[in-house]
């Protein structure tokens, strides 16, 4: 039966009709695919049924943002050409409660409430941050659907699910009897604001002009003093040692020394410590262990300093302690810098400052603030570099052997070299988390919550193991992991190691890394620039399939992703040229024209024979994650070959008078339009599945499961 297309395409009208038709199929779930659907003699021979993604989980805090539009967009790229070729596809979804990063957004909304944490009760709160999050949630499903998302949502799962949480403490126990475990006092990136601590990879670093103050400590025994460079002379109060390099000359005759604290009179063993820069300021350095991790390690290995806890800047950033000069007491930590300098200038024991001084600061990542190195008790870290105790390799040498042995690879391929680099300066990892947001470490003496890294570090493995049974062994190790390289550190190199602990195997074997969006000036999109453009807006405008192939044209792994609304709109009108082909096709088609036996001419095998070759470089180009060469591929064809060229060689043919030779006509771009729905199918798929539907074929299945040819 002939069916005709409406002479414009709106997608309003069909993209939801089209998603409810997905749904209702339930090809989104491998258990259901057709069993008409058998994978390619390629898929046979390799014996390899299976293709898993796991979804990067959104957090649940807010609304879908173009970010979120790439990694869906690139992941349903993959999911639904695999699926076309037989794979039993699955791409579990799920969402992320984002502790730290959702309880910032929910302090916010306090503050415009006139109400902060710290005046709700803790179990209150986390009702409320709940309730906020599932409502979030909720919204970013259907967001993410409009998308045209193909993922497995009877899979769906949240990292707040009770059976996940019991992998996360599974985990926890198996590394604590592990012995790599340990709970203690250490100094930790404090902030101020949030009045929690943060991970290494949670804070960020700024060059700045700090003043470096020349300090004089004076000796009495050599009735001489010592002079030591510092940009924080308000932590002199807490002052313990001072060390020197051992090779370093000039201090020779004042090793074993004891030099007098400048601020509160107290005595300081002068030692030598290998970790000293003889080029830093004057080669001597004040040995501060509760306010900086260098100074910690250093006192660690001087027994003889006798270290005491003397920390002098509380958790508010202000000035406490007995051995705090009364002047600075209750002073904010910058407040008291300016003070003390004026103290040491009053006793004639500043040698200069140093204006021009630059270094880097360590800032919060979220709200931007000084970071305050703050020496916290009972706080849980992971041993990173020891082997565990029972046998075997340590946390970052399974990864880096996963790596080095080609488990896993990453495109793009430079990136095995900065995740090599930053694997051999580790340090411990710090997950203690002093929020109400999140999963509870399982110790009574604390009320503390686990980094959300190390619960989403377990992602690929808890999900697979709580969804149904036979996923874990069917789907792990996953295909692909596909992310921003923006959260390598953060997230990805976590999984790889807690992945590769916990199951003997690596969590997945490719990592793909897409770049940040920016717009069209390659300008970081923000709301206080005015050039955020909101992807359900210009679904409303353009439609999804729009937007899907201008995120994904120009876009090479890792670099930047250049966006902008002329872009959108034109690849809007691209979906226009889709359907009026589609339309012009539809209308030249006679019923009985499937019974007459195309008589293909030189010419009409010539393009048959160039669509061939189409089609082998498109797969080729997805098989390899080139998305973009794939997608510029089909839209040149589809535009310049079949709309500007073939269709229009073909008119006379079609309005000829010979029945034959309309259905030979027809036969060519009949043959050639179903061949690139196919193709355009995973970057386009509502208006690709909307006109298959219309198609005059017989035993029509979804586009969605139709073999790709």
């Amino acid at each position: 039966m002939k069916q005709l297309l409406p002479p414009r395409y709106e997608p309003k009208e069909v993209e939801t009709k089209i998603y409810e038709l997905w749904e209702k199929s339930g090809y989104f779930n491998p258990d259901n695919l057709p069993k008409s659907h058998p994978p390619s003699q390629k898929l046979r021979r390799d014996k390899q049924k299976s293709f898993s993604i796991i979804m990067p989980p959104p957090n649940a805090n807010g609304s879908l943002h173009l970010g979120h539009a790439v990694f869906t967009t690139l992941q349903d790229i993959i999911i639904r050409f695999r699926r076309m070729q037989g794979y039993k596809t699955l791409w579990l979804p799920g969402a992320d409660h984002a502790g730290f990063e959702t309880q910032v957004v929910y302090d916010k909304k306090l503050e415009k409430e006139g109400r902060n944490r710290f005046q709700v009760p803790r179990e209150e709160l986390y009702q409320e941050i709940l309730k906020f999050t599932l409502k979030n949630k909720k919204i970013m499903e259907s967001q993410l659907r409009r998308l045209g998302v193909s993922c497995d949502w009877s899979r769906e799962k949240f990292t707040l699910d009770e059976d996940i949480i019991k992998v996360v403490h599974h985990t926890f126990e198996k590394l604590k009897k592990d012995e790599l475990l340990y709970q203690g006092k250490r100094v930790v990136n404090w902030c101020v604001r949030h009045q929690t601590s943060l991970s290494d990879v949670e804070t960020k670093y700024e060059e700045r002009i700090s003043p470096l103050y020349y300090v004089k400590y004076e000796v009495p025994e050599l009735k001489y003093c010592i002079i030591v460079a510092t940009t924080r002379p308000e932590t002199i109060p807490a002052d313990i040692a001072i060390a020197v390099n051992p090779s370093d000359r000039r201090y020779k005759k004042f090793i074993g020394r004891s030099a007098i604290n400048p601020l509160n009179g107290e005595k300081l063993l002068i030692i030598t410590d290998d970790a000293v820069d003889k080029n830093f300021g004057t080669g001597a350095l004040k040995i501060t262990p509760d306010h900086d991790r260098l100074d910690e390690e250093i006192a660690n290995r001087h027994p003889e300093i006798g270290k005491k806890s003397r920390p002098v800047i509380n958790f508010f950033g202000k000035m406490e302690g007995e051995n705090v000069p009364d002047s600075l007491l209750g002073l904010k930590a910058l407040e008291a810098r300016q003070k003390a300098a004026e103290i040491l200038k009053e006793k004639n024991l500043l040698e200069k400052i140093d204006d021009e001084y630059k270094n880097n600061v360590a800032l919060c990542y979220k709200c931007g603030n000084q970071i305050e190195p703050l020496s916290l008790a009972n706080q849980w870290f992971i041993k990173m570099t020891e082997k565990p105790a029972s046998s075997g390799l340590s946390l970052r040498d399974l990864a880096v052997k996963a790596v080095k042995e080609k488990k896993i690879r990453f495109i793009p391929a430079r990136y095995e070299k900065v995740f090599f680099h930053w694997m051999r300066n580790l340090r411990d990892w710090n997950i203690s988390r002093q929020i109400v947001w999140g999963i509870k470490i399982p110790d009574k003496n604390t009320t503390d919550v686990f980094d959300t890294w190390f619960s989403s570090g377990q992602w690929p493995f808890a999900t697979l193991m709580t969804t149904k049974k036979g996923d874990f062994k069917k789907f792990y190790p996953t295909d692909v992991m596909e992310t921003g390289h923006d959260i390598l550190f953060f997230w990805v190199a976590r999984m790889i190691m807690l992945g590769i602990y916990a199951t003997g195997k690596v969590p997945f074997h490719t990592v793909y890394l897409h770049g940040l969006v920016r717009d069209k000036d390659r300008q970081k999109m923000s709301k206080s620039k005015g050039n955020v453009i909101d992807p359900l807006g210009v679904i409303d405008l353009y439609g999804a399939d729009a937007l899907r192939i201008a995120l994904i044209v120009g876009n090479t792994a890792g670099n930047d992703i250049v966006i902008s609304e002329e872009k959108i709109r034109g690849y809007r009108n691209f979906a226009t040229k889709i359907w009026n082909v589609s339309r012009f096709v539809l209308m030249n088609y006679e019923p009985g024209f499937e019974k007459i036996k195309p008589k293909f001419g030189k010419y009409d095998r010539k393009n048959l024979k160039d669509l061939e070759a189409i089609r082998k470089k498109i797969t080729k180009d997805l098989e390899s994650f080139r998305f973009h060469h794939a997608a510029e591929t089909i839209y040149h064809y589809f535009w310049h070959a079949f709309a500007d060229k073939i269709i229009e060689e073909s008119k006379p043919r079609l309005q000829s008078k010979n029945r034959t030779e309309r259905a030979n006509a027809f036969s060519l771009i009949f043959q050639i339009l179903k061949t690139s729905l196919i193709l355009l199918h995973p970057f386009m798929p509502f208006i690709t599945e909307e006109i298959w539907q219309k198609l005059p074929i017989k035993k029509k299945k979804l586009l969605m499961v139709e073999k790709w040819r």
